[in-house]
C-alpha cells in the first residue's frame, strides 16, 4: 500500500490515533541539521529516527492516511522566524493538529476548534522567536499531500522540496493587521522559559 513495506505499514498502523502519532513524534530527537539540509519522507523518518517540523508533519500525514484520515497540512507563516507545519485532522466536525517543534507550545492540539483559524490562533501566544518576539502572521488552508503521490512522498529517498515549495507558494490568510503586529509586546520571561523547555541548542 502506497509503496510502503509490510514493516513500515505496520509501524504506521500502530499510530492509529492523533495522540499516538504525537507521542511517537515526541520520542524522536529533533533534527538539528542546518536549516534546509533535509526534507525526509515518512519512510526516511522511520528509518533515521529524527525529524524537524516539516518532516514530522509529513510523517503524521502518512500515519493519518494509513489509518483512514486525509493527509492534510496547514502551513504557518512567521515574521523574523521559521515557518511551522501542522498535520491537521477533524473529529466530529472539529479541528485538531499534530506537530513536532523545538518549542514546547507548538505541538499537539486536541480536536476542539470549530475552524482552522481558531486552531491556528491557539498557537499565537506560544509562537515566538529566540528574541521573544511574537512572530506568527498567516496560515494556509488545509492542503492535501495526495497531490504529491506522483513523486511518492510517503517513501521517497529524495528530499521533498516540491512539497515545501508548494506550501510556501500557497495562498496564506493574514491573522493580524500590520499595525497591530508592529506593537506586539515581547513574550514574558516565564512564558519564554516554558516555551523553550527542552529545546535543542540553536
Amino acid at each position: 500500500m502506497y509503496g510502503l513495506t509490510a514493516r513500515e505499514l505496520a509501524a504506521l498502523r500502530r499510530l492509529d490515533t492523533p495522540d499516538r502519532v504525537q507521542a511517537y513524534l515526541d520520542r524522536l530527537p529533533y533534527n538539528t541539521e542546518p536549516n534546509g539540509d533535509t526534507l525526509r519522507s515518512p519512510r526516511r523518518v522511520l528509518r533515521d529516527g529524527t525529524a524537524h517540523c516539516a518532516e514530522g508533519a509529513f510523517f503524521a500525514a502518512a500515519a493519518f492516511r494509513v489509518n483512514g484520515r486525509p493527509p492534510l497540512l496547514v502551513d504557518l507563516e512567521a515574521e523574523d522566524d521559521d515557518d511551522h507545519v501542522l498535520a491537521v485532522y477533524r473529529e466530529h466536525g472539529l479541528w485538531g493538529s499534530v506537530a513536532i517543534s523545538k518549542f514546547s507550545g507548538l505541538r499537539f492540539r486536541a480536536p476542539v476548534y470549530r475552524t482552522v483559524r481558531e486552531l491556528v490562533m491557539s498557537y499565537f501566544e506560544a509562537y515566538f522567536n529566540w528574541d521573544g518576539d511574537r512572530s506568527l502572521r498567516a496560515y494556509s488552508r488545509p492542503l492535501s499531500l495526495g497531490r504529491f503521490d506522483r513523486i511518492g512522498w510517503m517513501t521517497a529517498e529524495e528530499d521533498l522540496w516540491p512539497v515545501v515549495e508548494f506550501l510556501a507558494e500557497a495562498k496564506h490568510t493574514k491573522l493580524i493587521p500590520a499595525a497591530v503586529a508592529r506593537r506586539l509586546p515581547r513574550v514574558d520571561r516565564r512564558s519564554y522559559a516554558a516555551g523553550v523547555l527542552g529545546a535543542p541548542k540553536h
